[in-house]
This record gives structure tokens, C-alpha cells and sequence, in this order.
């Protein structure tokens, strides 16, 4: 049938008295403790959404976001929209009950009473007004020209734009750089120094029973029945949502709030549904995400890539609107794009060591969301991520065959891709737990961070970086919580959900992609409730919820009618019921049907390439009884790119059962808070946490001793970076501690602008006589001479500065090519560090290198493959050149 618009309300009531006629105890797909998943229903508590008819819900969704807002309120004071106002991990708290406004703080000076968290909630509605005494910041400036912050840091006075207030509370956010937008900037009305803020507090969440009905003409995409009418009206919702994205210009925007198109939200949804469903809006949309015939990637930590260097998931993208489509053109057009941008990364974010690339998790873009608050953006460049990596093993693959049949070298890509997937199961396979590690993180010296990352987990999955023993055991023992897959597990404590303690149903339709492919019944099912519970209830297909209680109120941000989420929900049905995978000459359907989802379903007027087709699906299982194709059988489910005009497609399933292997449902945990460790003289002391049963110090990326007391004496004088661990009573580790550099010997420091003409730039917080400009056209070649007394290994860090931009976005990322005594070395990157803060001064990355006894000459070069995102702003100041002896 095809689905008509501007229907009348008399359609919309016969439809409702027919499915209202239906069994009151219709068919349950799945059960949990909180919620369940019925043929046309789904209930959580008093929580009911009821299809209507496949083109109708009406839900009672009701929040209980301000029921839950506690009257302790956790918060923190922020210059320049940065959190620099006590130490890392140390916030500030109050409890609310009668007053109307808070004791004047002072920053930088720690609270001295403390509060037992009250369990009293507060009411909606809530006016409270903060107060803070700035006094003592203002007389540095005027002393000192700057403010000293307790973690050492200095704020110049010039630099000053501003005091803000951050906290977990609703209208407050740990979104530092986003504060002044969220109208959260202090105010000093009386000019006496005391900055004062009124906010309102659990701000009232409107409630009331909504409808859905459809409002698109969607009669020229593939009519979608089955026996279960919850999956037909979502995915018909899901299909009108995907008709709303569309822009004027035939591109897809991003989100109902979210404008624009961004390189990984794009590429996944095309991955996920839009290669085949919308090809010439993909096409037009990648296509927005190219300059220079490269990749662009998207605005993100520190000024971007290479901080950021997910930007391959393009690649993904491409190759699949390929595979839908057989357009010549468009392969030769994607694979120099492709290649470009490979070839660039390559030089810039791939680790000779372990053969792995570096950058942030793809899609997990915001720092302290998933990585421990110490970390800086140079940190996060050093990092080495399992989901990026994978994505950019598969643009490996992918080159390979579109090199293939383009008539190119193949062997180059072969050999990356190897080399990638080699460093993926040799650095960050967890044998004891049975899946993969989320990150290598550190300094100098690397270790595994042992959370799990799903849409890592099911990349690996789904493109072979796993074999099938591991994928068995990633899908069967990863930790699952009972709305979903959380994007990470365990969680980070005090950071509020977004990424973290968060379920997002994009990546539960990749992790349902990969359950399907292992043929894990279990877990495959209780994927599919996670969203069609979120959907259901909703009535629109949002970005992520709480994962807690499964609602879509009380993370950081959100929005409905969200790409990539409405991907995940059609993906469900052409990729899992159906069974479709596109290859580079044919259809091919393996379709994964749990019991409890058997039945005849049917799929009408779906377009491959110059075909059309009409699929049916008879029964339940994940193994093929029977295939006809335009009435005749064949061995195989399989569709040439070859076929045109009308056919009919018959499947039938085997009706056996697949539900042997296990799922690892768990309770959501949080770990233990990063020790903050200190060095004096040879001893490293920690803060005690009354919940560790154990404390692990990891020397220079390796487990070195375990202790119960927060104390370690070093006892060997070699170089070496020392960083702890917190352990629970349950054996899960914390975060490490910011490593700490031990040396017997002090840093060799040079001052560049002993050898090049210093910048005449009045910034201050520098050391020694000044410091020296690059950018596009200043000291595009900058050479410096390197004496040391002795020949060996040393490591070489820059110190810099760079405000062109936020820390947290834009695409200004500073980079040279480093080169010693004519070799090159690697590449020196330099993030942002804040907008317009050029007096705000932090380290680089480092390089081990070989030096001579004597002179050796380093240079600082500015190359074709250094150009950043934004290509015109490129710039950094250089302070000093640090190096500290190995061995």
C-alpha cells in the first residue's frame, strides 16, 4: 500500500477502533524490570505509547526530570569560561532550603564548610542568587598583571573577558565554554568586586499527552508491514523525520536543532541508511565536508584535526553510497578525496610505535565527557581511540578497493590497514574482560583506559578488526544496562550525561548491527527495545537520554528529530529484518529475526540502483530456509546490480533457534574519581578516597606496585612518567592521575629567541626574553641549534601558546613538521588554548629523538600536509624548547 497525506480525522479514529480492537494482552517482544516492548505498544510504568494505526502514536510520556532535582546543588566559578577556579575534580556545594541566596564565596579559595548530600528535592521554580568576591583576582592584575590559579596556571589581565557560573544543576552546565550562551555570566552592578547571578532553578518541564501523525507525503519511499505494528509506525515516523531534514539546498541538516552538516553525523547516517534511501542528498551532503579535495573535519577539540581525526568516517560514507549506487563517477571523485586526506593523516596522527593513529574518540568529541579532566587538547592529539581507529583501518580497506577498481596500487592501503589492525589487537584487546579497550592514553608513555566504548566495540565488530572468536565474545560479555548500551561503561563521576552516563540511539543501531551480524538473540533483542522504547515513548527519534532512567530530559544537550538517530531506526528494519548488504556488485540478504519478531513482514517498492524490488520475509531466525526470486528458487538471496525494472523477492526462514550465546546485563556504575597526585623529592603522595580498597601505580604506562596507603617512594633515579589509579571493592580502576615526570637531572631549556628575531607582541607569562611568532607567513622555517652534553635519547616537548580560538572548537590547531639534523621526526601540534588568551601558555606533544653530543640543529617546518582545517589561521607563539634526557 502507499501512505497518503492530509489524512481526515475520520481515517485517524477508524484506525484508532481498529487497533484498540486488538487483544488488550497483546504480544510482549521483550520484558525488563522498568519497561516493555508489545506488537503496538510500549509501557514503562504509568508511561504508555499506543500505535493508533501504522501512521499514528499517541503517548502519555511524562518526565520526571523536576521530581528528581536535588536540592544539593554541586557547582563551580569560571573565568574565561574555563575551569580554573579550584583544583581538577574539586567542586563547590550547597544545600537549599529556605534561603534565597548563597554566602559569598571567594575564588579561588576552597569552601570550608562541607554538606552531607541531602536527599530533599527541590521544588520547580526555584530564584536563587550566587554570589562571589572577586577582590582578590582583581588585585593580581593590578600587582602582578595576572591571576595565578592553584593549578599554577596565569590568567593575564588582558586576557579577562568575564566570570561565570558552571554546575549539574539545570539551567547550570559543566559545559564551560559554552556559558555565557546558556546565560550563566556574573554580573558586578555596584562595581564593589562581588559578582552576583540569579538563576532559576529546575526549571518547570511542561507535561502533556502528544500525538503522532503523519504530515509527509512518504508514498515514493518502500512501504514498510509487519506483524508488529510498533516497528511500522516508527519506522513510517522515522522515514517522515528523515523527509524534515532535508534543507533547501538538498542537503540533510543534522538535527531539529542542530543546523548544518557535520562530517560524522553525516557519515554515519549514510552508512546506517541514507546510501540507499536519499543518494543524491548524501552525495550533495559530503560533498559540503570538502576543501582542498580533502576531508573536512569538523570543529572540535583544540581547534580540530589533528586533535580531532575521526574525519575518515567520510570515507565510510562514500564507499556506501557507491555500493548503492554504481556511479563511476562518484568513486573516482570520493577516492582522491579520500586519499588525500589519508596521505595527510598519515604523516600527522600515525604512531610508529604502535601503528595505530591518534586523536580523539570518533564522535565523542567533548573532553571531559570521556576522558579524565587533567587531559589536556594536546593530550587528547596524543591519545590512540579504538573507534577511530577502526574507522580509519576500514578507510584502508575501502581505498584498497576502490584502488581496485580504479586500476591503482592496492598494496600501500593493504598494508596500513594491516599495520592498524595489528596495533588495535596487540594494544587494546582486554583479554580478562573479552572485548576491546577504549583508549591508550598517557604522556610520554601509553596505557589502556579499560572502560568500554560501544560504538567502538561495534565497528570492530562489524568491519573484521575482530575475528569471530573475539566478536562472539565483545557482543556477549560487553556490559549492558537496562535502557541500552551506554556510549562508555563504567561511567565518569561528577560529569553530567551527555556522552557519559548516556545511551545514544545511533550507537545502539551499530551495536545492534553487530549483534546481529555474531547471531546473538539475546542481546540483538534487548537492542531493538532500546529503541523502539526511546522512539515510542518520545514520539520522535532523540539524540540520547539519561541512562539511568532512560528520559531524554537531563542531559547536557539534546535534540528530537536527530539524523543519525532516525538512520539508527530505519536501519533496523532494512538491515536486521531485511537482511540488506550492499556490495560493490549485489544485493545481499541475510535477515536476523528474533522470535518474538517472527511472522511475515514485507518490504514494497524499494529501489536498488535500476531495480525495484518487493521483498517478503516469512519467520524468525538468523539462517535462510528458502529463497524465490519472480517465483522461481534460487540458492542464494542475492540481487545483481545487473537487474532492472520490477521484481519480487521471497524469503524464508529457517524458524530455528539462535539464542544460545549470553548477554552481560549490568547495573550502571560509576569508577572511583582520578587520584590527584603530587611529586616532592623522590615520594609520590595522592589524595586517600575512603571507597578505594586499592591504589595502582603505573610506571611509564605499566603497572609498577599495588598499595592500599597513598604514598609511593621512587626508588630508581632514570627518567620516568608515574601515574595512579584508584581501585573499587569491585576491582574497577579510575581514571589514571595526570602522569608526573621524575628526573635525576633538570630539563634542558632553549629559548628560540636567542637564535630568531622575537615577536614584538606585548603577551606576558613567557619565560625568558621573549618568545617567537609562526603562522602562515612568519617563520614558516624556523631553525634553532640544540646543544646537549651527551648523546642518547631525549624527549622534546614545546612550550606555546595559541589564541586563535576556544579550546573546545573552531579549526585553528596549530601544526609544523619537526625535523633534527635533516630527519624528519614527526609532527609538533599546537591546539587552541583560548580565544584571544595568547599570554594563557601550555605544553606541546613530544618526540623521542636521537641526539649527538654537541650541536644539532632543529626545525620547526611549516609543509603542505600541516595545512588545518581553516588552512588561512595557523599560529602559535613559541616559548621555549624542553628537553629532558631518557637514557
Amino acid at each position: 500500500m502507499k501512505i497518503k497525506i492530509n489524512l481526515s480525522a475520520m481515517t485517524i479514529i477508524a484506525a484508532s477502533i481498529l487497533v484498540s480492537s486488538c487483544k488488550s494482552d497483546a504480544p510482549v517482544l521483550y520484558q525488563s524490570p522498568s519497561f516493555s516492548i508489545h506488537h503496538n505498544k510500549v509501557v514503562q510504568g504509568q508511561n504508555v505509547a499506543e500505535v493508533l494505526s501504522p501512521i499514528a502514536i499517541k503517548s502519555n510520556y511524562k518526565s520526571k526530570e523536576n521530581e528528581l532535582y536535588s536540592n544539593t546543588i554541586t557547582f563551580k566559578f569560571s573565568i574565561n569560561e574555563k575551569d580554573n577556579d579550584l583544583a581538577q575534580g574539586v567542586n563547590r556545594q550547597i544545600v537549599i532550603t529556605n534561603q534565597k541566596e548563597s554566602e559569598v564565596y571567594v575564588f579561588g579559595q576552597p569552601q570550608k564548610e562541607t554538606f552531607d548530600s541531602s536527599k530533599e528535592m527541590l521544588p520547580a521554580d526555584t530564584d536563587f542568587t550566587f554570589k562571589l568576591d572577586m577582590r582578590a583576582v582583581f588585585q593580581q592584575f593590578k600587582e602582578k598583571g595576572f591571576y595565578e590559579c592553584q593549578d599554577g596556571s596565569k590568567i593575564a589581565q588582558a586576557d579577562f573577558k568575564g566570570v561565570y557560573i558552571a554546575g549539574g544543576a539545570l539551567p547550570m552546565t559543566w559545559d564551560f565554554v559554552n556559558l555565557e550562551e546558556r546565560g550563566l555570566q556574573m554580573t558586578d552592578a555596584n562595581t564593589d568586586g562581588i559578582f552576583e547571578i540569579t538563576l532559576r532553578l529546575n526549571p518547570l518541564i511542561p507535561v502533556e499527552d502528544k500525538t503522532w501523525a503523519l504530515t509527509q507525503d512518504i508514498s515514493t519511499k518502500a512501504t514498510y508491514t509487519s506483524q508488529q505494528p510498533i516497528v511500522d509506525a516508527l519506522y513510517n515516523l522515522s522515514l517522515e523525520e528523515a523527509k524534515l531534514a532535508i534543507e533547501p539546498d538538498r542537503t540533510f541538516r543534522t538535527g531539529a536543532k542542530w543546523a548544518g552538516v557535520w562530517t560524522r553525523d553525516i557519515s554515519y547516517s549514510i552508512v546506517l541508511a541514507f546510501a540507499y534511501l536519499e543518494p543524491e542528498v548524501a552525495k550533495i551532503s559530503l560533498l559540503k565536508k570538502v576543501k582542498r579535495d580533502r576531508i573536512i573535519q569538523d570543529t572540535g577539540s583544540g581547534g580540530a584535526w589533528p586533535v580531532s581525526s575521526d574525519r575518515t568516517t567520510w570515507a565510510l560514507a562514500a564507499w556506501e553510497v557507491y555500493k548503492a549506487t554504481g556511479d563511476k563517477d562518484w568513486l573516482q571523485k570520493a577516492y582522491t578525496i579520500i586519499k588525500n586526506s589519508a596521505d595527510d593523516d598519515y604523516k600527522t596522527i600515525r604512531s610508529s610505535q604502535t601503528g595505530m593513529y591518534s586523536g580523539e574518540s570518533s564522535f565523542l568529541d567533548w573532553r571531559e565527557q570521556t576522558y579524565p579532566k587533567w587531559m589536556s587538547n594536546m593530550d587528547i592529539y596524543v591519545s590512540q581511540n579504538l573507534g577511530t581507529n577502526v574507522v580509519h583501518y576500514q578507510t584502508h580497506q575501502i581505498l584498497s578497493k576502490m584502488a581496485a577498481i580504479l586500476g591503482e596500487p592496492t598494496a600501500p592501503y593493504d598494508a596500513i590497514a594491516l599495520q592498524i589492525k595489528k596495533g588495535i589487537n596487540e594494544q587494546l584487546w582486554m583479554e580478562d574482560k573479552g572485548y576491546y579497550a577504549q583508549y591508550l592514553y598517557g604522556r610520554n608513555f601509553l596505557t589502556p583506559s579499560k572502560r568500554y566504548e560501544a560504538l567502538g566495540e561495534a565497528l570492530a565488530v562489524l568491519f573484521d578488526v575482530a575475528d569471530a572468536e573475539q566478536s562472539k565474545s565483545i557482543i556477549s560479555k560487553s556490559p549492558l544496562t537496562e535502557f541500552g548500551a551506554t556510549c562508555i561503561y563504567p561511567q565518569i563521576p561528577g560529569i553530567p550525561p551527555y556522552h557519559n552516563n548516556a545511551i545514544w540511539p545511533f550507537v545502539q543501531s551499530y551495536w545492534n548491527l553487530a549483534a546481529a551480524k555474531v547471531g546473538n538473540e539475546k542481546v540483538l533483542e534487548h537492542g531493538l527495545a532500546s529503541v523502539y522504547r526511546a522512539a515510542g515513548l518520545f514520539l520522535t527519534n532523540y539524540e540520547n537520554m539519561v541512562a539511568e532512567t532512560g528520559d531524554f530530559k537531563g542531559t547536557e544537550i539534546n535534540s528530537h528529530r536527530m539524523l543519525w538517530s532516525m538512520a539508527g531506526n530505519l536501519s533496523m528494519v532494512y538491515r536486521v529484518f531485511m537482511g540488506m548488504h550492499f556490495e560493490e556488485d549485489q544485493l545481499v540478504f541475510a535477515p536476523v529475526i528474533p522470535k518474538n519478531y517472527g511472522g511475515n513482514r514485507s518490504l514494497v517498492n524499494f529501489k536498488y540502483r535500476d531495480a525495484i524490488l518487493d521483498i517478503t520475509v516469512e519467520g524468525h531466525g538468523n539462517k535462510i530456509a528458502s529463497v524465490t526470486i519472480d517465483g522461481k528458487e534460487v540458492e542464494k538471496a542475492i540481487i545483481p546490480a545487473t537487474f532492472t525494472g520490477k521484481h519480487t523477492v521471497n524469503i524464508k526462514m529457517s524458524n530455528a533457534d539462535f539464542s544460545g550465546d549470553a548477554i552481560n546485563r549490568v547495573e550502571n556504575k560509576f569508577t572511583l574519581a582520578n587520584p590527584n597526585a603530587t611529586l616532592i623529592g623522590n615520594k609520590i603522595t595522592w589524595n586517600n578516597d575512603s571507597n578505594a580498597k586499592a591504589y595502582y601505580v603505573y610506571k611509564n604506562g605499566k603497572l609498577a606496585e599495588k598499595t592500599t596507603v597513598p604514598a609511593y617512594q621512587i626508588t630508581d633515579d632514570a627518567y620516568a612518567e608515574y601515574a595512579i589509579t584508584a581501585v573499587d571493592a569491585s576491582g574497577e580502576e579510575s581514571f589514571l592521575s595526570e602522569p608526573l615526570v621524575f628526573s635525576k637531572s633538570q630539563p634542558i631549556i632553549v629559548e628560540p629567541e636567542h637564535f630568531v628575531t622575537k615577536s614584538d607582541l606585548d603577551y606576558v607569562n613567557y619565560s625568558g626574553n621573549g618568545f617567537v611568532e609562526i603562522s602562515n607567513d612568519k617563520n614558516t622555517k624556523l631553525s634553532v641549534p640544540i646543544v646537549v652534553d651527551e648523546s642518547g635519547e631525549y624527549f622534546i616537548t614545546i612550550k606555546y601558546s595559541n589564541g586563535s580560538g576556544p579550546w573546545n572548537t573552531d579549526n585553528k590547531c596549530a601544526i609544523r613538521s619537526l625535523y633534527l639534523n635533516a630527519a624528519y621526526a614527526g609532527v609538533m601540534v599546537f591546539p587552541q588554548r583560548g580565544t584571544n588568551e595568547w599570554s594563557d601558555w601550555g605544553l606541546s606533544n613530544s618526540h623521542k629523538v636521537n641526539l649527538v653530543k654537541g650541536k644539532n640543529q632543529l626545525e620547526l617546518v611549516f609543509e603542505e600536509w600541516n595545512n588545518n582545517m581553516n588552512v588561512e589561521v595557523n599560529r602559535a607563539m613559541i616559548d621555549y624548547i624542553r628537553l629532558y634526557k631518557v637514557k
